[in-house]
């Protein structure tokens, strides 16, 4: 039953952080210019934890709290980007690799696409990947919500893998 089953695996993560000041904005493994950051444990990158999310749950490997927990000191301000490099790892080694990912980024505050493709050339390394198959979008909760007054933000990800031909079985 286990040839079974397909070579591909669908993941799918969400990730949300209030934003405060004193703190820089990183997104997408990018610092972007803005008066608020992002509240968390480590630097807070709500897409890059989204991504890791939807890793993780691609291959039923828990989520990043699991691996990387607030209660850890070895992640207090931690670079979201080596959390993204460790948990890609963890893909490897269970035979598996990117064929895409699809994100969104829902901000009222500050805008988002003008920093998109440098997202994409920091994600894309990070993912074994080339930036043209790193999909990251943006939008807004169009003032109704905390993430509309400009008080937090939230990202969504998607990514599809597929199992290496000389790791099936």
């Amino acid at each position: 039953m286990e040839n079974d089953i397909p070579p591909f695996r669908i993941g799918f993560g969400y990730d949300t952080h209030r934003l405060v000041t004193g703190r820089k904005l990183m997104l997408g493994g990018v610092e972007i210019p803005f008066e608020k950051g992002l509240l968390g444990h480590s630097d807070a990158d709500v897409l890059l934890h989204a991504v890791c999310d939807a890793l993780l749950g691609a291959l039923n490997l828990r989520d990043i709290g699991f691996h990387f927990p607030d209660t850890d000191p070895r992640y207090k301000n931690a670079d979201s980007r080596l959390l993204l490099k460790d948990t890609f790892q963890l893909v490897k080694q269970k035979g598996y690799a990117l064929v895409n990912m699809d994100a969104t980024i829902i901000a009222e505050q500050p805008k988002i696409n003008p920093h998109i493709p440098a997202m994409q050339q920091v994600i894309a390394p990070l993912l074994e990947s080339r930036p043209d198959c790193i999909s990251i979008k943006a939008t807004t909760h169009e003032r109704t919500d905390a993430v509309g007054q400009g008080e937090s933000m939230i990202a969504q990800a998607v990514v599809l893998l597929y199992q290496r031909q000389n790791e099936r079985t």
